[in-house]
């Protein structure tokens, strides 16, 4: 099957899951807040959040020749696009995507849901992704990790 379609079908599964149906199940049920004009915001989080996630998955199909899924992961290492910003660019998208959602839809439960989903991310990240990076890509990640962060996006592109 092509990386492509595999990526496809990856995202529509996990991510798709973890940032649009658990949320609009939640907002469901939500009491909604009046959030007066804010709420509008919520539309340019979404659409940063789902940009964001795009362009990771069309850098890990280009540039890595692989997909999101750990399972399938990139065989090789991408620091190309929003990976010159912030380590973790696919997180931080899903993150934004979810309280975009929150004020849009003025559900503070996905404020909640997100704020139980970051300490997840964050430990799959730690004990998980980086311990695996390190293995398959070595000095190259290491030195990739010197020069960008974690979570917080550099405004400016790590060289």
């Amino acid at each position: 099957m092509p990386v492509a379609l595999r990526a496809l079908l990856f995202t529509l599964v996990a991510p798709t899951t973890v940032g649009l149906l658990v949320p609009w199940l939640i907002a469901q049920h939500a009491m909604p807040a009046d959030w007066g004009l804010w709420h509008h915001a919520g539309w340019l989080l979404v659409a940063l959040g789902t940009l964001g996630y795009l362009l990771c998955v069309r850098d890990f199909v280009v540039r890595g020749q692989g997909t999101p899924n750990p399972l399938d992961p990139p065989r090789r290492f991408v620091a190309t696009g929003l990976y010159r910003h912030v380590r973790n660019p696919m997180y931080v998208s899903i993150g934004t995507l979810i309280a975009g959602e929150a004020l849009l839809w003025q559900a503070r439960e996905l404020l909640l849901y997100l704020l139980l989903l970051w300490p997840l991310f964050h430990l799959f990240v730690t004990q998980y992704e980086e311990r695996h990076l390190r293995r398959v890509f070595g000095a190259e990640y290491e030195a990739y990790l010197q020069r960008v962060p974690r979570w917080v996006p550099l405004l400016r592109p790590a060289d």
